[in-house]
């Protein structure tokens, strides 16, 4: 069966689904296979589950007419996306970057559609499978697709974007994610530069950050749209941090629901592209303010007399130094609560290091080092105490000691530290 007669199939299925235990009446699903699981041996669950076919790639599995074999299961599933997406023809902003990726893209999410029916990624659904789900997610009735992008090695962006084919892109930043995956951080400014590449190359549009030398530098020959404090296309200026982001847009004060100066960057190109898209400065104003993060980024939660800075969904070393940086900015008791990083490489002990000095070279009054990683680290100061588990943590730490004050909690997804919040 070739890819416009299986496209034919997926407009009269429900949706697209990988996991039989989410299978929805009339779904098509994609028995995709893992090192651990093989998908193909729920083919037949799944069509008893309800779904409408199920794609398969091993012949034993092809049980009957609703059952569709082909060569290979995830190339299907990409190469049906690619298809659905030029299908459709929806105009589609694709985005990457170390840090800020899911807020930018909710963000944005939140201003398009204050005027246009938009499709976006769910959660952070934004690798090779994740990319596919979201471009065939979107309907006749989507106007615009906003796509997220993760990677953690060379060429994975350009091939994500080779399956989106974007026509408008962006990079939130540059920073030390990854660095095992990438070789370093020039590494990682090559690897996200292949959004710039592939725009290029296509004579797209890229939205640029003018406050971001790197970006300036790597867009010299594209098709750019600037926003940043001065000399752009429009004009976006920080106000303040104290603890949410204010800042300034067309003679309007935006008073944002997110902390730290860090997250000016995502908000900024959320309003460069809301303008550019010709929505009018009021919409995106309230777009901008009723705008709550969640899922464990940048939350500001209030329990038990402890004002709690909640950014334990990921880290890297720049995300952890900008949030540490932030938290010093606060007024009264501070406390840090910090997780190992992961997918450092070879780095990742001076990172660790790095981190620990800076934190406890701060106005804190107390630094809680979690992780193996962390546990290793030479403490220069008395403020710091180190935990090698969180089990450790957990039974020994004195949580009386931080009442009434603002505490930090950041860590990599993999020490799950907002189990903290249970503690309290």
């Amino acid at each position: 069966m070739n890819i416009s007669e299986l496209h034919k199939l997926f407009l009269n299925s429900n949706s697209v689904s990988t996991d039989t235990r989410k299978i929805n009446k009339n779904d098509m699903f994609f028995a995709l296979k893992g090192d651990n699981f093989n998908g193909n041996k729920y083919a037949e669950a799944a069509l008893k589950s309800g779904a409408k076919y199920a794609i398969v790639d091993e012949a034993e599995f092809n049980i009957n007419e609703q059952t569709i074999l082909v060569e290979n299961v995830l190339e299907t599933l990409q190469e049906l996306a690619t298809y659905h997406r030029n299908f459709l023809k929806v105009p589609i902003i694709a985005l990457t970057g170390s840090n800020g990726k899911t807020t930018t893209k909710e963000l944005i999410n939140a201003v398009l559609s204050r005027k246009f029916k938009t499709t976006a990624t769910v959660g952070n659904l934004n690798n090779h499978i994740g990319v596919p789900l979201t471009l065939l997610s979107m309907t006749r009735d989507t106007e615009i697709g906003i796509v997220e992008m993760g990677a953690n090695h060379q060429k994975e962006i350009a091939f994500l974007c080779n399956i989106a084919q974007p026509d408008y892109g962006l990079i939130t930043n540059f920073g030390k994610a990854h660095l095992e995956g990438f070789g370093g951080v020039e590494g990682v400014i090559k690897g996200k530069s292949e959004m710039y590449d592939y725009l290029i190359s296509h004579d797209k549009t890229v939205f640029v950050n003018n406050n971001d030398p790197i970006q300036v530098e790597k867009t010299k020959k594209s098709r750019i749209y600037s926003f940043g404090s001065l000399k752009s296309d429009v004009i976006i200026k920080f106000k303040e941090a104290n603890p949410f982001v204010n800042l300034l847009y067309k003679e309007l004060k935006i008073k944002t629901q997110l902390i730290g100066d860090y997250n000016f960057g995502n908000i900024a190109i959320a309003i460069a592209i809301g303008h550019y898209f010709k929505i009018n400065k009021e919409s995106i104003k309230l777009a901008i303010e009723s705008y709550q993060p969640s899922n464990n980024r940048s939350q500001i939660i209030k329990k038990e007399g402890v004002q709690i800075i909640l950014d334990a969904y990921n880290a890297n070393p720049t995300s952890m130094r900008a949030a540490l940086l932030n938290l010093e900015k606060q007024s009264g008791k501070k406390v840090a609560i910090l997780g190992d990083m992961f997918e450092l490489g070879d780095d990742g002990e001076l990172e660790h290091q790095e981190i620990t000095n800076l934190a406890v070279s701060l106005n804190f009054d107390k630094v809680i080092f979690v992780g193996e990683n962390f546990h290793k680290s030479n403490l220069s100061k008395s403020i710091g105490v180190q935990y090698k588990s969180f089990d450790d943590f957990k039974s020994d730490f004195n949580f009386s000691s931080i009442q009434n004050s603002t505490l930090l909690i950041k860590g990599s997804r993999g020490m799950a530290l907002e189990r903290v919040l249970d503690l309290l």
